[in-house]
Parts: C-alpha cells; structure tokens; sequence
C-alpha cells in the first residue's frame, strides 16, 4: 500500500463505528461466527468504557489507536494511558520502581492491551491482508506518540507469537512470560482426559470431583438466554469478595456485568453453584472461536474443591463437549498443573524511551525468558500425563 497512512488516537471505541473496529479485531466473525477471542471486540472494550471500568479516575485511560490510507480504517489498537501498572498480569512493577529510584518517571506510560485481562490474542489489529502494513503503522505510531510526549515506555501485553516476532523485528524487545493452558487432544469425555494422566493423579482428580460435586446442592452452567439479572447479582457478591482480597478493590464495576448481559451474554459462560436456593459460587468464562477462556472466580461459602470444580473441571467438560482447542485459565497458579493444566510461553514487546534504562531492561529480559524457558521444561516434566503422553506433548 504507497498511500499515506495517517495516525489518529481517539478518545474511546465509541468515536469509532464498530464495523470499521471489528474488521480489523474480529474479521474471522464477519459472517456471524465466533471471534477468536471476543476481548478485542468493539462490544467488549465499549462495555469497559461505558460502565466505568475503565476512564477517569481508573488509571486506564482509553486512547485507542486508528491506522487510515485515506477514508478506510486499516488497523487499530486498544491502546490507553496509564498512570500504574495495576489489571496488566505481565508485570513491571520493579521496572517501574528501579526508573524512578534513578530519578525518572515512570508513569504515565501507554499500554496496548486488553484491561484486565491476560488472555493472550491479537493486539495489533489490521484488515487481512494488511497485517504487515498495519502492525508496522501502529507500532510506528505509537513509539511516536510516546517519544514526542517524553513518556518512560511503550507496552503490547499477551500478544500473540506472530505480532511479538514482528514486534522484535521493528526494534522493540520482546519479553517472554508464561501461563498454564488446557490443551484438547481429541478427547470425547472427561474420562477420555483423565485416561491419559498416571493413575495417582487420575484418582486424585476423580476424588477432588466427587467431593466438589457433593457440596449439597447444584451445578448450573449457563450461557445466551439462559442466564438472567439475579445470575449477574449472584456472581457480582462473589467478584466483589475475591477481588477486595486480591486486588483491594474490584476492578470492574457493577454496571459492565449489565453490559455484558446486554450485550455479550453469548459470550460468557457462567458457573454457578446453587445449594438451598441460593448460588453459594461461581466462575465467569468467556467463549472464543477455538478457545475458553476463565476469567473470574468468587464464593460466599467454602467448600472443598469447588473452585477445582467450577473454575476448572467444569471448563474441561465445556471444551470438550464444544470440541474447543484450548481452556485458559488466567493467569499464574502451579496448582493448576496437577489438573491439566501445562505451561505455556505467553509473549509481550516493550519500548523504552531512555537509552540506559532500556539496555538493563533488556539484560534482565534475556536473562528472564532463559529462566522461563527452564522453568517450563522442568514443570511440564513434573505434569499429570502418563510418560507416554506426556513425550507426545513435548
């Protein structure tokens, strides 16, 4: 493509039709399928923007990227401003500590990525065909923008491994973090999954089912038209628990679960637990074209291993009975390992603006994507699979 290409940052999805954002996000969904992943979507982000969870006073402030070649939106990148590093799940906390120490200043910074979220998919979104032209105009771009407001850095977080290698490419650094998926190899049931494990993790799974499935009550996976207001009440109690004790407060506010029942609710599959009436539990998922994705987990009762059932094995059964790819559950979490669950690289590129901070940051990426590497060998090694099995994932 010779023609110019123009830059533009906007101030929310909402300035953008959701056509022109979902041709370069979603162009796989055009036709009324699935997304690959829906967090890219206009209706995903416009639900963060519209209910407060992102915007004024957040720390995210929304700033999406628009690539044009005259009137046609070409690429586009969820791109905001942020004033911490907290919701990002691929860290830079001592980064940001060490600059400052020296005397910079580190925030605000701009950060292409999915709030809350580290799921990882495209960030760099451009019409098919114009992939190259398109991640080469955002990053562009954006390392402009930065540059020319004298801001520390520059972050793409949970790309994928192709936009991560091209990111490199075009001189950013490109860092390697890691995460634990399910993978599906065909399997027609659980007890098809649970084959494949050694036998003394194959009855510890099976014992952590029975107890979690006694708890006294019942199990209810909902998604679509079957989920309604009082669910989203129910499940609002026990984000607000988990998140004040992980987080301190919540991130995401009452009003996106009504976005999301408005407007996404095809989108989610939620698990809820029910005993005596009332939903005691849950797990929020969203559904992507190949692809599970667990997201959030609360309870107002505690019962043992529920959160194995609803968050994880419940996730299994819904994967292989939809014939997806993958469950990813979130981020961290080695007790995951033991359920299924292998270690996976998960990527990100980062530019920064000062010549010394930028060459340390790149010692220690080095150094870390070397421990990463290592780190999975030896946990994958330590897996659930039979050694048979596990010789064919490796």
């Amino acid at each position: 493509m010779r023609e110019t290409i123009e830059i533009n940052l906007l101030g929310g999805v909402s300035e953008i039709p959701a056509g022109d954002w979902d041709a370069c996000a979603c162009p796989e969904a055009a036709e009324g399928g699935r997304p690959d992943d829906p967090f890219t979507t206009h209706r995903f982000l416009s639900a963060l923007e519209r209910s407060g969870s992102v915007g004024p006073g957040t720390g995210w402030d929304a700033r999406p990227l628009v690539a044009r070649a005259g009137e046609q939106v070409i690429a586009v990148a969820p791109l905001y401003v942020k004033s911490h590093s907290q919701g990002e799940y691929i860290f830079d906390f001592n980064w940001a500590h060490a600059y400052e120490r020296a005397g910079g200043r580190y925030y605000p910074k701009l950060q292409i990525a999915v709030p809350f979220t580290p799921a990882t998919g495209r960030r760099l979104l451009a019409l098919p065909g114009l992939e190259e032209t398109g991640r080469a105009a955002l990053v562009q771009g954006a390392v402009q923008i930065a540059a020319e407001n004298q801001l520390s850095s520059l972050h793409v977080t949970f790309c994928t491994a192709e936009e991560a290698e091209a990111g490199a490419a075009m001189g950013l650094m490109h860092r390697v973090t890691q995460q634990f998926h399910w993978e599906n190899r065909g399997y027609d049931s659980f007890d098809a999954f649970l084959a494949g494990l050694s036998s003394r993790k194959r009855k510890t799974l099976r014992k952590e089912r029975r107890v979690a499935q006694a708890f006294g009550g019942t199990i209810h996976a909902l998604t679509g038209d079957d989920l309604r207001p009082e669910h989203w009440d129910a499940f609002w109690h026990f984000y607000q628990d988990t998140g004040s004790r992980k987080w301190g407060t919540p991130y995401l506010t009452r009003a996106f679960f009504d976005e999301l029942h408005r407007t996404m609710r095809d989108d989610v599959l939620l698990v809820l637990a029910e005993r005596d009436g009332a939903y005691v539990a849950g797990a929020l998922n969203f559904i992507g074209r190949d692809t599970l994705y667990g997201r959030y987990w609360g309870c107002v009762e505690d019962h043992p291993c529920l959160h194995f059932e609803l968050c994880y094995y419940q996730a299994i059964d819904y994967a292989i009975e939809h014939g997806l790819a993958r469950v990813e559950a979130g981020a961290q979490g080695e007790h995951k390992l033991a359920r299924g669950y292998l270690p996976v690289e998960t990527h990100s590129l980062h530019w920064i603006g000062d010549p010394g901070f930028r060459d340390a940051i790149a010692r220690f990426v080095e150094a870390e994507a070397r421990a990463v590497g290592e780190e999975i060998e030896v946990l994958t090694a330590y897996g659930p699979f039979r050694r048979d099995d596990r010789q064919e994932q490796e």
